[in-house]
């Protein structure tokens, strides 16, 4: 049978039964899907009651285009270099450890291209954290950190056409003119596709574009 929304539902429920918080990774190369599996999920589990599942990416933890200036990686923005993966890990393990007080994670403004501070608020009454990333299964460079922080880690996949075709399509969204964009998405994105899609065998669920809702 293929895999379903509602099998990918039940799934991340059942990790979230215990009596600690659990946390739920999924990562794919850059425009396989993540954020939109991840956005439906949270609003699916929460549903209308009260909201018990957090949403933290880890695009919170790029590093600050000054700081790309400064390490001359700013051509490469989105390579794992590109990115604080310790503080990432740091942040993960202490929604582990699910204290009594409200967690601030950082976000990411997709216009401005930089991390914002303080943005994401994951409340005590959260009981599963979703995140997502290209790099949560990356065993090296700091993100080797990043694994055992996690309960499990999904991995979405999507035909390879269309995956570039969405990558183009957001860099324009941003701002980019097309060539530009297409000049980026072959140039630095699919080298760090590249790196990503050779971690696919390490996640415990391979998770089709076809599960997604309305496909």
């Amino acid at each position: 049978m293929p895999l379903t929304f509602d099998d990918l539902l039940n799934r991340a429920r059942s990790l979230a039964g215990g009596p600690y918080r659990a946390l739920l990774g999924i990562a794919g190369s850059p425009g396989a899907g993540k954020s939109t599996l991840a956005e439906h999920l949270v609003r699916a589990l929460n549903g209308d009651g009260p909201p018990w599942v957090a949403y933290v990416p880890m695009d919170g933890f790029h590093l600050a285009d000054a700081e790309l200036d400064r390490l001359g990686r700013r051509d490469r923005k989105g390579a794992p270099d590109t990115f604080d993966p310790a503080g990432y890990a740091a942040l993960l393990r202490r929604l582990r450890e699910d204290t009594d007080e409200v967690v601030y994670a950082p976000g990411f403004e997709r216009v401005l291209e930089q991390p914002v501070a303080g943005s994401i608020p994951v409340p005590p009454d959260a009981r599963l954290v979703v995140t997502e990333g290209n790099y949560l299964l990356l065993e090296r460079g700091g993100w080797e950190r990043v694994r055992p922080c996690l309960d499990e880690v999904w991995f979405c996949e999507i035909d390879e056409a269309e995956r570039v075709r969405r990558l183009v399509a957001r860099h324009e969204e941003f701002g980019k003119e097309h060539a530009a964009a297409v000049a980026w998405v072959r140039r630095s994105d699919q080298r760090n596709a590249e790196l990503v899609a050779a971690t696919r065998s390490r996640a415990g669920l391979v998770v089709p574009a076809t599960a997604l809702p309305g496909r």
